[in-house]
């Protein structure tokens, strides 16, 4: 592991350094992950800013997109048509653990940061490469953003619940947001390579790759037989829908049989018990369509609260379907600790979240809101400990 003497930071990945070619939000929130678990990470922007500095929702120049995915990092402006600062970044590399790029197939050779070359300057360096559709292919260069990869991914008709019907997005980017998680994982498991073997290694990882992947668990059982695969898909959640009942919405979760006999006397339907279409797990997943309308006919007129907590004392599995903002006052969250606030400079007060894993053999970091764009240039250049110049062959 690297010690840079000039910022040392708590957490699990103290003393880990990353250079940060990525922008919008896959590789963003991918370093920010490591930045909160106390990697160094210097994120390299261009003049500009990173596409999301100018997103809307808004205060004191600053979008909430940007402050939610780059908090605890510093900021390097860099041109990178320009041979010097081309320099600076392999000098930074240099005295690096990670490098981590989320341009198109192939841009990264054309400036002249390869893995290859960058590899070459430092052996140990973990080089991580995120893309849309892949690195090769028919659709490797093409742009891409979220929707193109829920559409490509069939998440769109995994999320209509069958080829029958509309297919719907899921509304939130959960393509970009997934592949950050799968990013962070796939780097720290290259640094435990490294520690063991003391070399680098090359790292790749496609949005669309990450979402077949994540499908593959639960949705796509049809297709795990070679050879029996289904024709027209139906849904292959084992998850129920959300039910609408007097005052508002409810989450009702039927797993085990244990949990369809306590519904039913939950609700005063016993009957439902001997109806030879849910006596077991897989008649009840055959039979799904049936058992949500029962059960949707059950609960309709139910008030919201009565039910949760006759339902909960049951021991049925449920949950009330929460607005974002009852979302963050619901005593469970607070319970968790999970929502954080401190003051930034200009934006003013933020609310963000902890980060989700908690370390219990580690001190916590203190968390720094996303930097000013180039807040950190002057102080990074001067830290250098090589003449960038030197790197420009």
């Amino acid at each position: 592991m690297a010690q840079h003497s000039d910022i040392q930071r708590n957490g699990p990945l103290s003393g880990i350094r990353v250079i940060d070619l990525t922008a919008v939000v896959s590789g963003p929130m991918s370093t920010m992950i490591l930045a909160d678990q106390g990697a160094d990470v210097i994120k390299i922007e261009r003049a500009d800013g990173d596409f999301t500095r100018h997103v809307a929702t808004r205060r004191g120049g600053h979008s909430a997109s940007y402050l939610n995915n780059n908090r605890n990092k510093r900021s390097v402006v860099a041109d990178l048509k320009n041979p010097e600062d081309i320099s600076m970044i392999k000098a930074l590399v240099r005295d690096a653990d990670v490098f981590i790029q989320n341009f198109r197939p192939g841009v990264v050779d054309r400036l002249g940061l390869s893995y290859e070359v960058l590899s070459a300057l430092n052996p140990r360096l973990v080089y991580m490469s995120i893309s849309g559709f892949g690195f090769d292919g028919p659709l490797a260069s093409k742009p891409v953003y979220d929707p193109l990869i829920q559409a490509l991914s069939a998440l769109t008709t995994v999320q209509a619940g069958s080829d029958e019907e509309r297919p719907r997005l899921v509304r939130t980017i959960l393509p970009d947001k997934l592949t950050a998680v799968q990013a962070s994982q796939a780097v720290t498991a290259a640094l435990f390579a490294r520690e063991r073997t003391g070399k680098g290694q090359k790292v790749t990882l496609s949005m669309l790759d990450t979402v077949v992947a994540f499908l593959w668990a639960s949705d796509m059982n049809g297709h795990t037989f070679v050879g029996d695969e289904m024709e027209v898909e139906a849904s292959q959640s084992f998850h129920d829908l959300i039910y609408e009942v007097k005052g508002g919405y409810l989450s009702i979760s039927i797993m085990q049989n244990k949990h369809w006999e306590a519904l039913a006397h939950a609700t005063g339907r016993p009957d439902i018990i001997d109806d030879e279409r849910f006596k077991t797990t897989e008649l009840r997943d055959i039979n799904r369509d049936a058992r949500l309308d029962l059960t949707q006919e059950i609960v309709r007129d139910v008030d919201r609260d009565t039910l949760l907590t006759a339902l909960e004392e049951a021991g049925v599995p449920c949950a009330p379907v929460l607005t974002r903002r009852e979302m963050r006052q619901h005593p469970q969250l607070e319970a968790n600790g999970m929502f954080v606030e401190y003051d930034h400079p200009t934006a003013g007060r933020l609310r963000q979240t902890r980060p989700a894993a908690v370390f219990h053999g580690t001190p916590a970091i203190d968390l720094r809101p996303a930097p000013e764009l180039g807040e950190h240039t002057a102080e990074v250049r001067a830290s250098l400990t090589s003449d960038p110049l030197a790197d420009a062959s």
